[in-house]
C-alpha cells in the first residue's frame, strides 16, 4: 500500500465512520478504485484499526465523559452493549467473512438501509430518553444486539443499526447518537486487536516497516478528519433527521451496483 492510498482510504473512513452510510461499504469500493487489493491480510488489518483510530475521535471529543471514573455505570453499560458484538462475532465469523467479500451484497445493503432511513424519523416519534444517565442496563444489551446487524449485514452501517436500535429503545435522536458514538470504542478496541492477532498469525511478516508506515498514515488521516465528521453528524440529524442519508445511500448503492456491473471494480 502507498502512501497516498493510506490516506485516501483514510480520508474515507474518516469521513464515514460516524455517519450512517457505513464506512465498510465506502472503504471496500474505494480499495479496487485506487488500486488495493482487498483481499490481502494487511488490507483487511488496515480497514479494522482504521476505524479504531477514527473512533478514537470520540474519546477526544467527549473527554470529561470518558475521563469520568466516577461513572462506573457508564462503563458497565458500554461493556454490556459489546457483549453481543464479541460473542455473536465469533460465532459468525465465516459468514460474515463472506458476506464482507461479497460487493454486490454490499451494495444492496446500502440501498436497503437508505430506504429504511428516509422513514425512521416518521417511527420513533415519541422519545423519553433525553440523557445518558437514563439509559438502562437492559437498554444498552438491546442496543447492542442491534449493532450485531452491521457486522452481520455489510454496508448497513454501525453507526445506523445503533442509532436506529437507540430510538427504538425511546432515545431521542441526539442521545441515541452519542451512545452509538461511545458503543464504537470498545467495540473497535476489540475488533483491531483480533484483526491484528490473526493477520500476524496467517503471516508473521504483515508488521513490515512498509505497512506500519501506511497504518500510521492511514490512522492518523481517519482520526483527524473523523474529528470533523462527528459534529457533522450530529448537527445534520439534530437539523434533517436521517432522510438526507437514506437518499445519499440509495445514490451511493446504485452507483456501486453500477461499478460492479460495469465491470469497472
Amino acid at each position: 500500500m502507498t502512501t497516498l492510498q493510506s490516506i485516501i482510504i483514510g480520508i474515507v473512513e474518516g469521513i464515514t465512520e460516524f455517519l450512517p452510510v457505513s464506512s465498510t461499504a465506502h472503504m471496500k469500493f474505494a480499495n479496487p478504485i485506487v488500486g488495493i487489493n482487498g483481499k490481502d491480510a494487511f488490507v483487511e488489518m488496515f480497514e479494522i484499526v482504521i476505524q479504531l483510530a477514527a473512533i478514537l475521535a470520540v474519546v477526544v471529543y467527549y473527554f470529561k465523559k470518558f475521563t469520568n471514573f466516577k461513572s462506573i455505570s457508564f462503563y458497565l453499560k458500554l461493556v454490556l452493549a459489546v457483549l453481543p458484538a464479541l460473542v455473536l462475532g465469533s460465532l459468525l465469523k465465516k459468514p460474515i467473512e463472506k458476506a464482507l467479500g461479497n460487493l454486490t451484497f454490499i451494495a444492496a445493503i446500502m440501498i436497503l438501509g437508505g430506504v429504511v432511513l428516509l422513514f425512521v424519523d416518521k417511527w420513533f416519534t415519541k422519545p423519553t430518553i433525553n440523557k445518558e444517565e437514563e439509559i438502562t442496563n437492559t437498554t444498552a444489551v438491546k442496543i447492542g444486539f442491534f449493532q450485531v446487524l452491521a457486522f452481520v449485514l455489510p454496508g448497513l452501517s454501525r453507526s445506523a443499526a445503533t442509532i436506529i436500535g437507540g430510538m427504538s429503545q425511546k432515545l431521542t435522536r441526539s442521545v441515541a447518537a452519542e451512545f452509538s458514538f461511545f458503543l464504537a470504542v470498545p467495540t473497535m478496541f476489540a475488533a483491531s486487536v483480533k484483526s491484528g492477532y490473526d493477520a500476524y498469525s496467517h503471516n508473521h511478516n504483515v508488521f513490515v516497516n512498509s505497512n506500519l508506515t501506511s497504518l500510521v498514515i492511514g490512522s492518523v488521516v481517519a482520526f483527524v478528519v473523523a474529528l470533523l465528521s462527528m459534529q457533522l453528524m450530529v448537527n445534520i440529524v439534530k437539523k434533517f433527521g436521517f432522510k438526507p442519508f437514506g437518499i445519499y445511500r440509495i445514490i451511493a448503492g446504485i452507483i456501486m451496483l453500477v461499478l460492479i456491473y460495469t465491470q469497472i471494480i
